[in-house]
């Protein structure tokens, strides 16, 4: 009897649960955080596409990936992510948002396989499906398709490195897990190691033709929380192109359940009532990935940065990490 085959089409990528420390320990594989779009790459039919978590096309955009993804095997499914990389080869989500400027190099790093020649693999054991991949689908690719490498090393020292070059975070995976699409089990876990996070852009205040600073938060169950504004990290163009997004979310109420606060706190960064009367206020659902130096006491950020929107991200998923 024939076995029957499993045709490739969308699969939602397993999630990875946050951790403020990584396990440890034998069972254990430990990847680098890479600063980009997740993906899914999948071959039918002959014909590649590559789709974003949320299942959104990214085969138009990146056009360069879908040609070199083309010889993968038929009827595969692959889970991994574009990644940009800076002059320096370190990856880098603000090239990723120019990566048709000069300097960002389009990379598509390859985690895992889910479906290879139209067989469903996601039961076999990790340790079992990276060796499918480094039999099978590697073979015919070459750059700018990556592998996504095993780190060896010291738990302490890895994070030491990860400090060292300014990445984002570091990724530990059970070997024996099993795939579980769309899940957040912790069989995956991740930790950031330098400070930046996703948070739900819920206003702006305005300046010239465009805006002066973002005014962001993160959920807390339903309730929207503010924790900063800022205005660095936008280019006149990223500035322009920003407004053009805003401008159809604009609405009259503030969405963030936590404001007015009483004061402005010690670091000026506190959204009392008096400075609101300045604040424009949007429908929270874009995504922006931003960095800063710490939280404060108060539960605010200090030295906050716009990085640039997280296409990849639901607006409702975005906690305080």
């Amino acid at each position: 009897m024939t076995e029957r085959k499993t045709k490739a089409a969308f699969i939602p990528p397993m999630l990875l649960l946050r951790t403020e420390k990584l396990p440890e320990g034998q069972q254990w594989l430990i990847e680098l955080k890479l600063d980009g779009y997740r993906s899914v790459a999948i071959k039918s039919g002959g014909a590649v596409k590559l789709r974003s978590r949320n299942d959104r096309d990214f085969t138009a955009r990146y056009s360069s990936l879908i040609k070199a993804l083309s010889p993968m095997p038929d009827e595969t499914v692959l889970d991994g992510e574009v990644v940009a990389l800076d002059a320096e080869g370190r990856p880098s989500f603000n090239a990723l948002q120019n990566y048709a400027s000069p300097g960002a190099s389009l990379h598509f790093f390859i985690f895992d396989v889910l479906v290879l020649k139209g067989k469903d693999v996601m039961s076999v054991p990790l340790r079992k499906r990276r060796p499918l991949i480094e039999k099978h689908v590697l073979p015919d690719l070459a750059d700018p398709i990556r592998y996504s490498p095993i780190l060896e090393g010291t738990l302490s020292n890895l994070i030491a490195s990860v400090k060292l070059q300014g990445l984002e975070g570091l990724i530990a995976k059970r070997r024996d897990s099993v795939y579980e699409p769309g899940m957040r089990s912790g069989a995956w876990m991740k930790m950031r190691v330098n400070a930046g996070q996703e948070f739900v852009i819920g206003g702006y205040t305005p300046g010239g033709t465009t805006f002066d600073a973002l005014v962001f938060g993160y959920y807390d169950g339903d309730r929207l929380m503010y924790v900063a504004r800022t205005r660095n990290g936008f280019t006149p163009a990223l500035r322009v192109d920003l407004m053009k997004k805003f401008k159809p979310l604009e609405i009259e109420e503030c969405p963030f359940a936590n404001l007015p606060e009483k004061k402005a706190g010690r670091w000026g960064v506190g959204l009392t009532a008096a400075k609101m009367v300045d604040c424009r206020w949007l429908k929270p659902v874009l995504v922006g990935q931003f960095e800063f130096v710490e939280w404060t006491p108060d539960n605010h950020l200090r030295h906050s940065r716009f990085v640039g929107l997280r296409e990849d991200e639901k607006a409702k998923d975005v906690r305080r990490e």
